[in-house]
């Protein structure tokens, strides 16, 4: 029953989030298609409570909408990932399947992002040629840090400006 309230939970987080639920019908419909599935992958077995949930507590520290975009662009993709190995002849798999590609579509931004942290995470920092141009960008990335930085101290200021009023 936990998993059950889960992955709805999860679900409506994303669609609400981003404005993809026109009606409350669609998200009862969405909630009988998960049910489905939740039968198929045997969801009441014992172990899934082991461990916590997997994807909602990593939801949490992500709280500007922007960031959230991200996180949540790279958990529907898991989601799909998950459901090219299933019975794609039964309705509810399919009605789940459109919904995340429609939201998938909508987070394009938070992808292009993923794979710009993946391409991070690859570089080869210790080959010469990659060292030569981070040190010659070194100086702009700090400005853009020192940008980033000072704009958030200005918005705080405002913030506690506008609460003594």
């Amino acid at each position: 029953m936990a998993f059950q309230t889960y992955s709805l939970f999860v679900l409506s987080i994303i669609m609400i989030s981003f404005g993809h639920v026109e009606n409350r019908l669609n998200l009862l419909q969405l909630q009988n298609d998960i049910d489905k599935l939740k039968a198929d992958f045997n969801s009441s077995h014992s172990d899934v409570a082991d461990g916590g949930p997997i994807f909602t507590e990593r939801l949490s520290s992500w709280t500007e909408r922007n960031e959230k975009r991200i996180i949540l662009s790279q958990i529907i993709s898991m989601y799909l990932k998950m459901l090219e190995n299933t019975d794609r002849s039964k309705a509810h798999i399919r009605n789940i399947s459109e919904e995340l590609h429609t939201l998938k579509e909508s987070l394009s931004d938070g992808s292009k992002k993923i794979e710009d942290l993946k391409d991070l995470t690859n570089l080869q920092m210790s080959d010469l040629k990659i060292q030569r141009k981070a040190v010659n960008e070194l100086f702009s990335v700090l400005q853009k840090l020192g940008d980033t930085s000072s704009s958030h101290k200005r918005k705080r200021s405002q913030f506690q400006r506008l609460r003594k009023c």
